[in-house]
């Protein structure tokens, strides 16, 4: 029988709390670091002080899908009451004309088949064009050449269909405009999202978070892990690791204490779970030939998202979410009523994913496409947040770092390698698949030196 494992877990992002969580609940050990005080990592809850009250934002608005099916069973599992934490709806995609794809509440395929026909703004062209491309996806397996692009992958399709769903949908979901992203990462997300397994329903549905995002999982496995026996330490910096005999150990800083004072300890296992940069800083200082991973983690270009909330006097959008035209004056791609998802009434969430340019600019130019697309012409603007590297470049053919660097230090994030973009779903199956994968054998035996 294998042993307890000791396991570090650097980073209490939505990855760092899946492997913590799965990790514990196959018997081991686990201490959870995070140098921040709060979790969630990229996707976590930002407070900001409005007319003497606290809001709790978000550090970007983040959405999930029905198909989620790993992130939606670890939430269950740690306590959260879904249905009061997310808000399910048939995937929509509409602007605030009423043009755009709304699905029915149907199974699969029903739901897409019906959604595309009766589309408002669309011609039958459009809408031919649309099943005519999905029915080509389906027949490959929703399969590419992986040096496509989202722009070539959808040659034949209309302008409008283009304008309308797929450059919106791929600027969302994998944060990267459709001329410069992966094919076959976007294939992924269309058949999760749109056309999913025959037969099931809710698969394509939209979730729209009731809660900030840190209380939507992070801070429900904090406390799961905490009553199983793990340990979670916030405001714990990982200053580096060093492999001897066969043990890890993890140098650690607290926000509080000097320089001169650190911490020492020593585990079984390193799980990094913390972003590209840090875990690239963290495996350069160990002497391991892991020369491939680091190329590979150093290599990754990012993009940024860039939130802009707002106090809007008296609105009340006609959906929770809206997709909006954007442009180079007129930058964000959607829109959230955050009264209408257990916030601030009056407080809308405008998200400019790929976003390029300094806040104040980005700031401006969204109170004008308020006015110009939603008829908001006293946009009160609250805070606006950008995120530089909020995800990295998901570009076609891309080489994304594998998980084990050695049976017993692993990296896990939705940057790793895997079949989807930088979503919530894909850090998940990340993290489980991290604590699944340490190699117990191997290390039990003594077998493995750096």
């Amino acid at each position: 029988m294998l042993s307890k494992l000791k396991i570090a877990v650097v980073g209490a992002g939505w990855a760092g709390c899946a492997a913590a969580v799965e990790a514990t609940r196959l018997g081991h050990h686990v201490t959870l670091f995070e140098a921040s005080r709060t979790l969630g990592g990229r996707a976590r809850r930002v407070e900001v002080m409005h007319k003497g009250k606290l809001l709790a934002l978000d550090n970007g608005q983040h959405i999930l899908i029905g198909a989620y099916t790993e992130t939606l069973q670890l939430m269950a599992d740690v306590g959260v009451d879904i249905p009061r934490s997310l808000l399910r709806l048939p995937f929509t995609l509409q602007f605030p004309d009423g043009s755009g794809l709304a699905l029915p509440n149907l199974p699969a395929p029903f739901d897409a088949l019906a959604g595309i026909l009766a589309a408002r703004g669309w011609s039958w062209i459009d809408k031919l064009s649309l099943l005519k491309m999905a029915i080509s996806w389906q027949l490959v397996g929703f399969k590419c050449d992986a040096q496509q692009s989202v722009t070539a992958l959808c040659k034949g399709l209309t302008s409008g269909v283009m304008t309308s769903l797929i450059e919106p949908l791929c600027v969302s979901a994998l944060n990267t405009p459709a001329k410069r992203a992966s094919g076959q990462v976007f294939l992924r997300v269309m058949q999760d999202s749109l056309f999913a397994a025959k037969g099931i329903k809710g698969g394509s549905n939209l979730l729209l978070p009731l809660v900030d995002l840190s209380t939507l999982m992070p801070n429900a496995s904090s406390a799961w892990l905490q009553r199983h026996g793990s340990e979670v330490k916030l405001g714990v910096r990982v200053q580096s690791i060093r492999h001897d005999q066969n043990r890890w150990h993890v140098a650690t800083q607290t926000s509080e204490v000097p320089e001169a004072e650190k911490a020492s300890n020593t585990f079984d296992a390193v799980i990094l779970a913390c972003p590209p940069m840090q875990a690239a800083r963290l495996v350069e200082g160990v002497n391991l030939a892991c020369d491939a991973w680091l190329a590979q983690t150093q290599a990754l270009q990012h993009e940024a998202i860039t939130t802009v909330y707002a106090i809007a006097p008296g609105a009340r959008l006609s959906q929770p979410m809206l997709a909006l035209r954007a442009n180079a004056s007129h930058p964000a791609q959607f829109v959230f009523d955050r009264g209408q998802l257990g916030g601030q009434p009056e407080l809308l969430a405008f998200v400019i994913s790929a976003s390029v340019g300094d806040s104040a600019s980005l700031s401006q130019r969204v109170a004008a496409q308020a006015a110009d697309q939603l008829g908001l012409k006293d946009l009160q603007l609250l805070q606006t947040i950008v995120e530089k590297r909020a995800t990295f470049a998901c570009t076609p053919g891309l080489q994304r770092p594998g998980m084990q660097l050695t049976p017993t230090l692993l990296a896990c994030s939705d940057y790793v390698e895997g079949p989807y973009p930088a979503t919530l779903e894909g850090a998940v199956r990340s993290g489980l698949a991290a604590a699944r994968g340490i190699s117990h054998a191997d290390y039990d035996k003594g077998a493995w030196k750096p």
